[in-house]
């Protein structure tokens, strides 16, 4: 087994001795954040082209980081905001609809408990995935193997652990599921939609 086939299947693996696209990354990356705010457009299809997928609508504000790129999976209608952190050494894939606050980070690559195994360098990935319709609030570290269901809501600062199920808000260190998202607050915010659309009819 080669070592990036040991990195893709989340066994321990040199990341010096695995072949990557690590330094075209990064070429493109600092393309990507150096450039003017009015290339959003040009900005986008760099990101493109690196990625393994990125749906329509996407957008990501600089500053950008990631190791790879080629193993980001994005859905339709995404936002990121300022300085989001991609480690990608295994897969990412997220969802339509997801909205991501500043400084998130999402983190596939791993160190050995033990010191012993830790100090030999060799390190260990697992795929994070982010299902449809979520926000994730400011700060927030998501670590390997995480699942991240549909319709979910992670408060600011939380640092996310284990897997957080559909319909949910989330948070804390270690983020833990507060409440279900309820028709109490469906209710609620298409009344404030619905007060939105009316007051800009009047204008």
């Amino acid at each position: 087994m080669t070592e990036k086939q040991r990195m893709l299947s989340g066994k321990l693996y040199n990341p010096y001795q695995v072949e990557s696209n690590w330094g075209t990354c990064k070429e493109i990356l600092s393309k990507f954040n150096s450039m003017s705010w009015k290339e959003a457009e040009e900005r986008m299809l760099l990101l493109k082209e690196l990625f393994g997928g990125l749906g329509e609508g996407g957008y990501i504000e600089p500053p950008f980081y990631c190791d790879h790129g080629n193993k980001i999976f994005i859905g339709a209608n995404f936002y990121a905001n300022t300085e989001l952190l991609i480690l990608d050494e295994a897969e990412v894939v997220i969802g339509n609809n997801v909205f991501l606050a500043p400084r998130v980070s999402i983190y596939t690559a791993a160190h050995p408990i033990d010191a012993v195994v830790r100090n030999t360098k060799l390190e260990y990935a697992k795929k994070v995935t982010i299902g449809n319709d979520v926000w994730i609030g400011g700060n927030v570290v998501i670590n390997p193997g995480v699942h991240i269901g549909n319709n979910v809501v992670i408060g600011s600062g939380s640092v996310v652990t284990k897997d957080i199920p559909d319909g949910v808000i989330a948070a804390g260190n270690p983020c833990r599921v507060l409440r279900v998202i309820n028709e109490t607050d469906h209710t609620y915010w298409k009344n404030q939609l619905e007060e939105y659309y009316s007051e800009q009819k009047k204008k």
